[in-house]
């Protein structure tokens, strides 16, 4: 299982699943602050006992500076190779008061699927609100769960 959250900032690009999503507020962090694909690396790594994406990915370490999340989610593909296992399928939850991520969910699934070598069919990416409430609501911030299904090689 995994979970994230950042914080959204006017002017930022908002990168989610792997694409650009076109709103006034954008995801902060280090890397591009997907934070669909930080909580499907967390659940990966987990899942294999493997730590988390900070401990192979530090925000401390300038290499990831601005780097697309898509590149963080194929080196722990191949982590999860080389340790022996294969992805399953991953499902996820985005908690976002705006935009309207329904509209956006097949262009995700599809970049997701082609990053980790999965059919589409294996990747649900669900989205709900928190009916105004907390950071979420205020439209202060994204969160993020996710959780995946490995198997042995």
């Amino acid at each position: 299982m995994g979970y994230d959250v950042h914080q959204l900032q006017e002017g930022h690009p908002f990168w989610l699943g792997g694409i650009e999503i076109p709103h006034t507020h954008g995801a902060v962090g280090h890397s591009d602050a997907d934070v669909l694909i930080h909580v499907i690396c967390d659940a990966l790594l987990g899942a294999a006992n493997l730590r988390d994406i900070g401990y192979h990915f530090s925000d401390q370490d300038p290499q990831y500076k601005g780097i697309d999340s898509k590149l963080l989610l194929k080196q722990v593909i191949a982590l999860l190779q080389k340790s022996g296992y294969r992805v399953g399928n991953v499902d996820a939850t985005i908690c976002l008061q705006r935009p309207k991520i329904n509209p956006h969910v097949p262009a995700m699934k599809a970049c997701l699927a082609e990053v980790m070598g999965i059919p589409e069919e294996d990747v649900s990416i669900k989205a709900t609100t928190t009916e105004r409430l907390g950071f979420v609501g205020r439209e202060e911030g994204v969160s993020a769960y996710a959780v995946v299904l490995i198997e042995k090689s």
